[in-house]
């Protein structure tokens, strides 16, 4: 597939037919499988509510259905639905996915981004869920997505679907009288600015960070009103503060959106829970982180989806004042080995053959991998390993989880993962210097 006929393809995706595959499936049960229409609140608010059962929250208000449906028209959204059911309108599963661009070491991809996925219970154990994933699934393949990415709930669902954990999240928790800064001291301004005026600045800052962390993906639509408390139905917007870093080139190079749980007992041991830390210079980075751990009548600060190798472990003089908390958080799975593995870049010239398995037949096959000087990877499908050439088998699963350099394959040969004739080379060649990371759900 060519570039044009590539970007052609994911210009397409969001309306494509569904897979008959998919259908099929779905309609030996009795059901219907359908795509909701985004311009039409009476398709999305009955979705909207199945979501909500799905996730075990309340029915959405009214102003929560219009704010979701003004903000999510980006997203492809599919539902099942069952005409005997006493709510006919209700879908009794949901799934939604998008076009996203997934930062990998030393570039970038398309991506199709997957959230809303639910089963009611009185419809789970029939096999929806896997004809939902493989359909929409071969459906991204065949518009031009070389990988699929997904934060996830429940973490045991998705590895037989070929999913695996590629980026980890670290949540800390600081206790701010012993930690004491040691870091450097950042010669910018740190001013205070309205909800409105950090939310303005915030997608064209995520811009300039995102790309230098590989894992990282667009902010979806409708994120950014809901972490800086800028849409109609969100919840006690007021706690709120923004915080921006300014350089001494006057250029916006840092924003922190936080709040404050006072301490009843104890005003001096209030909490600061850190939503969003943006940081697009390693000045922007130790002027907020500073600042933080500087304020006034504030005992302990707590801050999730940061990055496994935060340079802030190294800015603290007491490093045991935080307790780290790490969690699987972004999901990979490749669907096109060649695109996926071009796409990135790599530290060291090699030849070598990956033998792929893939339980949705969507990815197997065997793959030659070169490598040139300059990092760059050219991928042929083989129908047999060439002689001479180490050889890996490995499923896609696997694969996935090493791209981004996170995981060591090294550490997947001997959880059984991996069966390799030289794992340490497979993994200096998928190494990377700077820990992938997602710095949000979606």
């Amino acid at each position: 597939m060519s570039e044009n006929d590539r970007r052609d393809a994911l210009a397409g995706f969001h309306t494509a037919d569904l897979d008959p595959q998919l259908i099929a499936d779905v309609a030996r049960q009795g059901l219907e499988v359908r795509r909701v229409d985004d311009a039409s609140r009476d398709e999305t608010d009955p979705w909207l509510n199945a979501v909500a059962r799905g996730f075990l929250d309340g029915e959405r208000s009214d102003v929560q259905r219009e704010a979701f449906f003004e903000r999510t028209a980006y997203r492809r959204k599919l539902g099942v639905f069952d005409g005997e059911a006493p709510s006919a309108s209700v879908p009794v599963a949901t799934f939604a996915s998008w076009q996203a661009e997934l930062t990998v070491p030393g570039g970038a991809m398309p991506a199709c981004a997957i959230s809303s996925v639910t089963v009611a219970p009185t419809h789970r154990r029939r096999g929806l869920l896997r004809s939902l994933m493989a359909g929409e699934l071969r459906t991204a393949l065949g518009h031009g997505f070389p990988i699929a990415v997904l934060t996830v709930s429940e973490s045991s669902i998705y590895g037989r679907f070929g999913f695996a954990p590629a980026a980890a999240a670290a949540h800390w928790e600081i206790k701010v009288r012993r930690a004491r800064w040691i870091g450097p001291v950042a010669p910018g301004r740190i001013d205070f600015l309205s909800r409105e005026d950090g939310r303005a600045l915030a997608p064209d800052l995520h811009a300039r960070t995102r790309l230098r962390s590989p894992g990282e993906i667009e902010m979806p639509g409708g994120h950014w009103d809901r972490i800086f408390g800028t849409r109609p139905d969100a919840d006690k917007p007021e706690n709120l503060r923004v915080l921006q870093y300014r350089g001494q080139d006057g250029a916006v190079d840092g924003l922190v959106v936080y709040s404050v749980t006072e301490n009843h007992d104890d005003y001096s041991e209030s909490t600061v829970d850190v939503a969003l830390l943006l940081a697009a210079t390693d000045e922007a980075y130790a002027g907020l982180w500073r600042f933080l751990l500087s304020m006034d009548l504030i005992g302990t600060i707590r801050a999730s989806e940061l990055a496994v190798d935060e340079p802030l472990w190294w800015m603290i003089a007491d490093q045991r004042a935080a307790t780290i908390t790490v969690r699987d958080h972004q999901y990979l799975r490749v669907l096109d080995v060649p695109a996926a593995l071009a796409a990135r870049r790599y530290d060291a010239a090699e030849e070598l053959v990956l033998q792929v398995d893939d339980p949705l037949e969507i990815a197997s096959g065997v793959y030659v991998v070169r490598v040139d000087d300059e990092g760059a990877a050219v991928v042929d499908v083989v129908d047999d390993a060439p002689p001479g050439l180490a050889l890996s088998r490995l499923g896609v699963a696997e694969l996935s989880a090493i791209l981004l350099g996170g995981v060591s394959p090294v550490t997947l040969a001997r959880a059984g993962r991996i069966v390799s004739d030289d794992p340490a080379r497979l993994a200096r060649l998928f190494a990377t210097p700077t820990a992938p990371r997602l710095s949000f759900w979606y």
